[in-house]
């Protein structure tokens, strides 16, 4: 398990699969906002690979976080779109509606790029998220993420375009947060 100072990086495990569908999945509202694409329903026991594992995808890491103290699931996290010649990879995170507004996203954000930086070494983390997430804009921006760009109207969610923020961090740049 890769460890923050408020969270957990691991493995997903079976039981994780019911939680992350039901309160990231099934949101109609946040699934269309985290998406890049229209909601869609995921069937239970599907194999929807954002959420089952498949161990052999060397782009795509998943990992579901866990509170440290109490060994809840909060979300899930991952690195995505990982370029090996590149060596760049793109960070992408997902709370549960009670884990919201604690710190965690920061905090994933950070063992994110010290699994990238460190442990995978990457040159470059990006993300990529709508003008008005306020919450990962700030933690990106926590753990040393520029601000690179705007993609103007370049996302349709529900009914209208919005915005798009895209953000990155060079490794000579990252400055890695104490760990306990």
């Amino acid at each position: 398990m890769l460890k923050g100072n408020t969270v957990g990086l691991r493995a997903r495990h079976e039981d994780d699969i019911p939680v992350l569908r039901a309160e990231l999945y099934d949101d109609v509202v946040n699934g269309s906002r985290a998406e890049g694409g229209p909601w869609r329903p995921v069937t239970p026991g599907t194999k929807d690979p954002r959420l089952v594992t498949d161990d052999t995808e060397q782009g795509h890491v998943p990992f579901s976080v866990v509170d440290l103290a109490s060994g809840t699931l909060v979300g899930m996290a991952t690195l995505w779109g990982i370029d090996t010649h590149n060596r760049s990879a793109h960070i992408g995170l997902g709370l549960l509606p009670a884990a919201r507004g604690k710190g965690y996203g920061t905090d994933v954000v950070a063992v994110l790029c010290h699994y990238g930086f460190v442990v995978r070494g990457l040159h470059r983390l990006q993300i990529e998220t709508l003008a008005d997430n306020t919450a990962m804009l700030r933690s990106a921006t926590r753990n040393g993420f520029v601000r690179e760009g705007v993609l103007r109207s370049s996302s349709w969610v529900l009914g209208e375009f919005l915005d798009e923020v895209l953000l990155g961090l060079l490794a000579e740049d990252w400055k890695p947060a104490a760990r306990s």
